[in-house]
């Protein structure tokens, strides 16, 4: 008897718990398209960011470069001018 009476109380409880209508699919759908949307932005803000941070890479290695030969000449000229 005691099962019975659990097993009516709990199938209306599974029933409206296990249940997921037609709307609450597509409500599903719609925020599951928004997500994917807000990765795939993400994803292309992120491929931008590390060809800029490339391109910020090489453009600081050139100018190291060109302040190392800077620097070789300046000091050319200081030696050459104690030399006189």
């Amino acid at each position: 008897m005691r099962k019975l009476v659990l097993g009516a109380v709990a199938a209306p409880l599974l029933l409206v718990g296990g249940c997921a209508t037609k709307g609450d699919i597509d409500s599903l759908r719609q925020e599951i398209a928004g997500v994917r949307a807000i990765a795939q932005s993400a994803e292309q803000k992120a491929a931008a960011a590390e060809a800029a941070s490339r391109q910020a890479a090489a453009d600081a290695q050139r100018a190291a470069q060109d302040a190392a030969i800077a620097g070789e000449k300046a000091d050319r000229i200081f030696r050459a001018g104690l030399r006189k």
